[in-house]
């Protein structure tokens, strides 16, 4: 499993459709995933620490689960499956641990409220993870970024990933082309363009 930690949000000037940039704690490896504009805002409100005078959804979420005697201990992004990413919320209530199946961003806008760890499967990270050859710029994506990843001998021998592999992701085939990936894993806005 990869920690990871939400390195920005940011916004296509494309077609205006948000995507959270995650970055792993112990590597160089991006994960991004499409969200809406309310859960967007949702993780920005609280990354930026701006105080809300009713509870968000989100906030209700939470304190509902502390009320009723729970902790969350972690979210997990679970599983990628046509273009689609599932997640848990893991709740610790006494001796049990319940996996509560969640989208990706509601995960996360928990996440940051409850300030606990968000983990992503291996699985996951071999399928969509992005590499940005520090070099080029290039982004590579998927298994081939993972073994560019694990040694330098091997950043020779590495190329972008080309249409074909890139047609597999096609959430984010636009996204990455049109994006400026300049700026990633320096202090980032919650949401940058």
């Amino acid at each position: 499993m990869n920690e990871m930690e939400i390195d920005s949000i940011r916004v296509s000037l494309e077609n205006y459709q948000r995507v959270v940039i995650l970055k792993q704690k112990e590597g160089d490896r991006y994960l991004l995933i499409w969200i809406g504009t309310h859960e967007a805002e949702a993780i920005a409100v609280r990354l930026q620490e701006v105080q809300v005078p009713r509870p968000l959804t989100h906030d209700l979420l939470h304190s509902a689960i502390k009320e009723l005697g729970g902790a969350i201990e972690k979210i997990t992004i679970s599983g990628l499956e046509s273009d689609t990413y599932f997640a848990q919320i893991v709740v610790r209530v006494g001796e049990k641990t319940i996996d509560i199946d969640s989208r990706p961003s509601d995960a996360l806008a928990i996440a940051v409220r409850a300030k606990v760890p968000i983990f992503v499967e291996d699985e996951v990270m071999e399928k969509a993870g992005v590499l940005l050859d520090k070099e080029t710029g290039n982004a590579i994506v998927g298994s081939e970024g993972a073994s560019a990843a694990d040694g330098a001998a091997q950043r020779e021998h590495r190329a972008p990933v080309g249409k074909e592999e890139l047609k597999k992701l096609s959430a984010f085939q636009d996204f990455i082309e049109s994006m400026d990936m300049g700026g990633l894993g320096e202090e980032g806005e919650a949401t940058s363009g």
